[in-house]
């Protein structure tokens, strides 16, 4: 478990760099209103997350409560891509660890299931505007 945690905060380290990459983070209102560690915690890891929306190459896109479908992988994913579709790679996150992905036929399928999570998001100023609501809730 600590491995996981040094791991997410040096992954997290990659948007505080001089040129970070673009990040969009897709998450499910059900996650938002978790209040895991109480509501201080809650708010704080809420309110963090509005703050880093805030950066230019960060979108935050929330899948809301009333969408007519939510596309899943089950799990925590991660999916770097750049100009070179062969060099994609996928992280899934899940209880026994992390998992790395880079088979053609894998990554399409996570491909796919990131865009139609994606047309099912708020969009960002609207997926802010809930976080904060959310936040001022607890």
């Amino acid at each position: 478990m600590e491995y996981r945690i040094s791991h997410r905060i040096k992954r997290q380290a990659i948007l505080h760099r001089n040129q970070p990459p673009r990040y969009t983070a897709i998450i499910h209102e059900a996650a938002l209103r978790m209040r895991f560690g109480g509501p201080e915690v809650a708010r704080a890891q809420l309110e963090h997350l509005a703050e880093m929306s805030e950066h230019p190459y960060i979108t935050v896109r929330v899948i809301p409560f009333d969408g007519t479908a939510f596309p899943t992988v089950g799990h925590g994913l991660d999916y770097a891509y750049g100009p070179v579709r062969a060099l994609d790679t996928a992280q899934l996150d899940a209880a026994h660890g992390s998992e790395l992905i880079d088979s053609v036929a894998q990554l399409a399928k996570y491909r796919l299931v990131l865009d139609h999570m994606q047309e099912v998001t708020l969009e960002p100023e609207t997926s802010l505007d809930l976080i904060h609501r959310i936040a001022q809730d607890i």
